[in-house]
């Protein structure tokens, strides 16, 4: 069973989980809050619904990033998304526009 029918994603819910994924900012707990998915899950739906070189970037990126991480977080962060967070579609992270 894919993760897509387990827990009846759409495509835009899985967009919206690739994105926040890709957001420095936004803790792993935080998808897990909204959409139900482990760490392990979103890695796991990162790495089937992305390119392998993409995907090896943002697992180098991520690894061991405090920000990923709730209980590593500082606890002056309280939001789960970037004031700056730049609109991502069709899993690009699109140019901001200024």
């Amino acid at each position: 069973m894919s993760l897509r029918d387990k827990y009846n994603l759409t495509e835009i819910d899985v967009d919206r989980i690739i994105g926040m994924a890709w957001e420095d900012r936004t803790p792993f707990e935080a998808i897990a809050f909204q959409f139900g998915l482990s760490e392990a899950e979103v890695i796991q739906l990162m790495k089937l619904e992305m390119k392998l070189s993409n995907w090896k970037k943002w697992r180098a990126r991520v690894q061991g990033r405090a920000t990923k991480h709730q209980n590593k977080r500082n606890d002056d962060v309280k939001r789960f998304r970037s004031k700056a967070q730049k609109a991502i579609t069709g899993n690009r992270i699109s140019k901001k526009k200024y």
